[in-house]
C-alpha cells in the first residue's frame, strides 16, 4: 500500500493523461485500486473536471465509485450527484443527480442558482449508446419545479448530434389558431441526417415539414420541404356584399406542397458547381404556414424577395481567369394587383412573364504581364431569354410598344452576346497627384424575335453596336495629422472620358438594367449602369470628393458627395410607368446632361455606436432615393438599430407608381437582472400604417433565451389579411432551440 499526503498543498499524480489532485492518495499495489480523499479534483484529457470529497479507482480507470461528485464536462455543462458508481469502461451510474448546461457561479465566484436544471433520482451515462439516461426527472426553471418526466435522455456530451426531439415552435396567428411545430432529428450518419418537423394548427389541416441534409466527399445538399391536403384559407368575401369575412376556408381541398433545396460541390481543381431547386405550389403557401426562412441566397446567381430561382451553374475560377455558365428560371410570389376587399383574392406576377435564362456565360481573363505598363482586362458575356407571354414597359421600349390592346401577343425572345477589354495604368507625380488612364472597347450582337407586330417591324432583329472610350482618372489625397491620434484625409477625385455616340436601339429589350442605384462606387465607372442592355456614350466628366476624419484609432467619420456631367441629354433612360406607357420619368438619375447628386456618409464616434447613410439628390436638391441607419449598444447586452429608407424616382401619379417610404426599429433593452424587453417594428410612412409589429418579454443569459410576446402583421400581400398573434421562442444552451427565423428581407 502507497500512501501520499498533502498537510499545506493537495498531492499532484498523472496517469494515462489523468491529472488527480486530493488531500490524501492510496494506491494498493496488489489490488490495483486507488483512492483518493479530501478535495479530490480529477481532470480528463478531454477537458472534463470532476470534483468528491471521495473516490476510488481501477488501474485501468474502467470501473470505480465517488461520494459527492460534481463534474463540469467539457461543453461547459455540469452533473452533480450524491454518489456515483462506474460500472465499465462505458456505462456510469449517478443517483440523487443534478444536471445543468448553465453556469452555477457567477462572474465573481459566488454560487448561483442555474437557469435551467434537470433533477433525477437516477441517471445513467451510457457511452456505447452515446446518451445520458434520466429517471423520475424534474425540470426546473430558476430553481422552481415546471415539470416531470418518467424517464428523459439527452445526447453524451462527446455527440455532435444525435436523434431526438428538437425543440418546440410554438405560436399564434388568427388564420391557423395555435400552431405548434415538434421537430425530431433523425441522424443516419455522421455525414446525413433528416428533420420531419409536423405543424399542428387549431383551426386548418397540419401542415408537414422535411429537412434532408447530406454531405459528401466535395460537397453538401439541402433540401426541405413541405405538404399538407386542405382547402385555401384567409379573408374572402363570400357573400359579395364587399366586406371580407375572417379566417374562413374558401375552395376545394387540394395538395399543397413546397420545395426549397441547394447543392454546392467543390472538388479539387479550378471547377465548382452547384444547383437550387425552390418550388411551391401555392403563392401564398409560405405567408399561410409562416415556414421559416423561404427566400436564401444560395446559388450563383440569387433571387430577391418573394422570387423563387432554381438554377444550375458551374463555375471555374484561376489566379487570372474566370469562367462561369448557368442556367435559371424563375418563380414569383410578387402581387401584381392588390384587392381591395381581400388580400386573399390578390392578383400575382404571371410567371410566363419572366424569362427563361440559358444559358447566361460570364468570362473575364487578364494577363499575368503587364501590357504598355498598365493592366489588361478582357471580358466576355453571353444569354439566351425566352419568355411565354408578353410584357411591356418596363421590358419593352415605348417606341415598340403598340397602342391598344396587346392580348395574344407572344413573349419576346432576345439573344446577346459581348466581347469588352479595359486597359489601365497608374501614375504618380511628384507632389502625389494620382493619374490612371485608360481605353475601353467594347461589342455587342443581339437576335430579337417575336416583337409585338408594328408597322415596318421584322419577324426578328440583328443588331450590332460597339463603342470605345478613351479617358483618365485623376486623384490628389491629402492628409492633415491634427494630433497625436487623429488626422483628416480630404480626396478630390476627377474622370474625363469620351466615347462614340451610345446605339440604344430601341428594339433591344431592357432586361438586365431595370433597377440601378448611382452611388460612390458606380459614380466613376465606365459602365455605370449594371447590365449590358443600357450604356453612355458621348464626353463625360465626373467629379467628386471624399473627406475622412480618423481619431483615437477606433473613431471615424466620412462623406463623399460627386455629380457627372454629360455632353448630352440621353432620352432613351426615360422609362414608361406600367399603367400609363405614354408617360415616361427618370429612374436612373442619369437621362440629363447633369446627373444626381450622390452623398454618402458614414460615422462611428465610439466602438458601440455608428451610423451611415446614403441618398441622390435631383438637380433641384429633391430627394430621388435614400437610406440610412443607425445602431448602438449599451450595457452588456443592450442593442438596437434604426433604419430608414424611401424611393421618390416617380414623380408621376398611378396605381402601380412603386415609390414607398418605410422606418424599421429593433432593439432589446435589459431592465432587471435577465429580464428586458424586445421590440420589432416597420412602419410604411407612404401609407401611414404599421405595417409589421413585435412587443415582447425577454429572459436571456449565457445558456437561456426565452421569448413570449405579442406581434401583428398588417403586409398587404398576407393572403389572410390583417394577423395578430403570439409568439413563443426559446433556445437552450446543449438541448438547442426553436429554430425561429423571419423571412428574409433583402
Amino acid at each position: 500500500m502507497i500512501t501520499a499526503s498533502g498537510v499545506v498543498e493537495r498531492v499532484l499524480a498523472r496517469f494515462q493523461g489523468h491529472t488527480l489532485r486530493a488531500g490524501e492518495v492510496t494506491y494498493d499495489m496488489e489490488k490495483g485500486v486507488g483512492g483518493a480523499d479530501r478535495q479530490v479534483e480529477l481532470t480528463s484529457p478531454e477537458g472534463d473536471v470532476l470534483y468528491a470529497s471521495h473516490i476510488e479507482l481501477d488501474s485501468d480507470l474502467k470501473a470505480g465509485v465517488a461520494v459527492d461528485l460534481a463534474t463540469r464536462l467539457s461543453n461547459g455543462s455540469s452533473l452533480m450527484a450524491a454518489t456515483a458508481v462506474r460500472r465499465s469502461e462505458h456505462v456510469s451510474e449517478l443517483n440523487y443527480a443534478l444536471f445543468t448546461p448553465c453556469a452555477i457561479c457567477d462572474a465573481e465566484g459566488n454560487p448561483k442558482t442555474p437557469s435551467i436544471a434537470i433533477q433525477a433520482e437516477k441517471v445513467v451515462q451510457d457511452e456505447d449508446l452515446r446518451a445520458i439516461l434520466f429517471r423520475n426527472a424534474t425540470f426546473r426553471v430558476g430553481g422552481v419545479p415546471m415539470f416531470w418526466l418518467p424517464v428523459f435522455a439527452v445526447p453524451d456530451p462527446t455527440v455532435d448530434r444525435a436523434s431526438g426531439l428538437l425543440i418546440p415552435i410554438i405560436n399564434y396567428d388568427e388564420g391557423r389558431g395555435v400552431s405548434v411545430e415538434m421537430p425530431y432529428l433523425h441522424v443516419v450518419s455522421p455525414s446525413e441526417d433528416w428533420i420531419v418537423s409536423p405543424q399542428i394548427n387549431t383551426r386548418v389541416a397540419p401542415f408537414l415539414n422535411l429537412q434532408w441534409r447530406r454531405r459528401f466527399m466535395d460537397g453538401t445538399v439541402v433540401a426541405r420541404g413541405g405538404y399538407t391536403y386542405a382547402q385555401s384559407f384567409g379573408d374572402f368575401d363570400l357573400d359579395g356584399d364587399g366586406i371580407a369575412e375572417s379566417n374562413v376556408d374558401y375552395g376545394d381541398r387540394t395538395s399543397r406542397s413546397y420545395i426549397l433545396a441547394y447543392g454546392k460541390f467543390d472538388p479539387a481543381g479550378p471547377w465548382r458547381w452547384g444547383f437550387t431547386a425552390e418550388r411551391t405550389s401555392d403563392k401564398t403557401l409560405f405567408d399561410r404556414y409562416d415556414v421559416r426562412d423561404p427566400y436564401q441566397d444560395n446559388g450563383l446567381y440569387y433571387g430577391d424577395q418573394r422570387r423563387l430561382i432554381s438554377q444550375l451553374y458551374a463555375e471555374r475560377q484561376t489566379a487570372r481567369s474566370y469562367l462561369s455558365v448557368a442556367a435559371f428560371s424563375i418563380q414569383s410570389l410578387r402581387v401584381a394587383q392588390f384587392n381591395d376587399v381581400t388580400p386573399a383574392l390578390n392578383v400575382f406576377e404571371d410567371d410566363k412573364t419572366l424569362p427563361l435564362v440559358a444559358p447566361l456565360v460570364d468570362a473575364r481573363w487578364e494577363p499575368s504581364e503587364a501590357v504598355l505598363g498598365g493592366r489588361l482586362r478582357l471580358k466576355a458575356s453571353a444569354v439566351s431569354l425566352s419568355r411565354d407571354a408578353y410584357v411591356g414597359a418596363p421590358v419593352l421600349r415605348p417606341e415598340v410598344i403598340p397602342a391598344g390592346s396587346t392580348d395574344g401577343f407572344g413573349g419576346v425572345d432576345s439573344r446577346r452576346v459581348t466581347l469588352q477589354g479595359e486597359w489601365r495604368r497608374t501614375f504618380f507625380s511628384p507632389s502625389g497627384i494620382r493619374y490612371e488612364p485608360f481605353v475601353d472597347a467594347r461589342f455587342d450582337a443581339y437576335s430579337v424575335s417575336d416583337l409585338p407586330p408594328m408597322p415596318g417591324s421584322e419577324a426578328e432583329n440583328i443588331i450590332t453596336r460597339g463603342r470605345a472610350t478613351a479617358g483618365i482618372d485623376v486623384s490628389y489625397p491629402m492628409i492633415k495629422r491634427l494630433s497625436a491620434t487623429s488626422d483628416l484625409i480630404i480626396e478630390p477625385l476627377a474622370q474625363f472620358s469620351i466615347s462614340n455616340k451610345a446605339d440604344l436601339d430601341p428594339h433591344i429589350p431592357i432586361e438586365d438594367t431595370q433597377t440601378f442605384e448611382l452611388d460612390e462606387s458606380s459614380l466613376f465607372r465606365t459602365d455605370r449602369l449594371p447590365g449590358y442592355d443600357f450604356y453612355e456614350g458621348g464626353s463625360r466628366f465626373t467629379a467628386g470628393a471624399r473627406a475622412t476624419l480618423r481619431w483615437d484609432d477606433i473613431r471615424k467619420a466620412s462623406l463623399f458627395v460627386g455629380r457627372s456631367m454629360r455632353s448630352d441629354d440621353e432620352d432613351a433612360f426615360l422609362t414608361s410607368i406600367p399603367d400609363s406607357p405614354s408617360r415616361l420619368y427618370d429612374p436612373s438619375g442619369l437621362a440629363s446632361q447633369t446627373s444626381d447628386w450622390v452623398v454618402q456618409a458614414s460615422f462611428s464616434p465610439t466602438d458601440r455606436f455608428r451610423g451611415w447613410g446614403h441618398a441622390t439628390l435631383d438637380g433641384s436638391g429633391d430627394i430621388r432615393r435614400a437610406e440610412a441607419a443607425v445602431d448602438g449598444t449599451w450595457g452588456r447586452r443592450n442593442v438596437a438599430t434604426v433604419s430608414y429608407i424611401v424611393d421618390r424616382s416617380n414623380p408621376l401619379g398611378g396605381p402601380n407608381n412603386r415609390n414607398y417610404e418605410f422606418v424599421q426599429l429593433q432593439g432589446q433593452q435589459f431592465v432587471y437582472g435577465n429580464w428586458g424587453v424586445a421590440v420589432t417594428g416597420i412602419a410604411d410612412l407612404e401609407r401611414d400604417l404599421i405595417t409589421r409589429s413585435e412587443v415582447g418579454l425577454l429572459f436571456d443569459d449565457d445558456c437561456f433565451r426565452f421569448e413570449l410576446g405579442f406581434r401583428q402583421d398588417n403586409t398587404r400581400v398576407r393572403p389572410s389579411g390583417p394577423s395578430e398573434g403570439v409568439y413563443v421562442r426559446l433556445n437552450l444552451a446543449t438541448f438547442g432551440g426553436t429554430g425561429y427565423g423571419r423571412n428574409s428581407n433583402r
